[in-house]
């Protein structure tokens, strides 16, 4: 197995209502890349990816921009040891 690694981030900006979670889905499953994406109430997005440490920087790289109807401010990602994450789901 290849050397897995986990980024917890937080995204701020324009991230809800605009396909933000399901664009974050899709691109982390092509990029074969495990975690979890979500809301939170004060209008960011959080996600958790976990995987191959290039791509795993490659998806939060990618949430510079995300999707193409949203406006990204910042991008705070925290790396640690992966937590056994498997697929990929948006949660509510």
């Amino acid at each position: 197995m290849t050397d897995r690694v986990r980024a917890h981030v937080f995204v701020s900006g324009r991230v809800q209502g605009v396909f933000y979670r399901a664009s974050t889905r899709d691109a982390a499953r092509e990029a074969g890349v495990d975690g979890w994406v979500r809301n939170l109430d004060d209008g960011r997005v959080e996600a958790v990816f976990e995987g191959p440490e290039g791509d795993v920087r490659d998806m939060v790289a990618w949430c510079e921009t995300g999707s193409d109807a949203a406006e990204v401010d910042d991008v705070d990602a925290e790396y640690g040891d992966p937590e056994g994450e498997e697929g990929f789901e948006v949660r509510r």
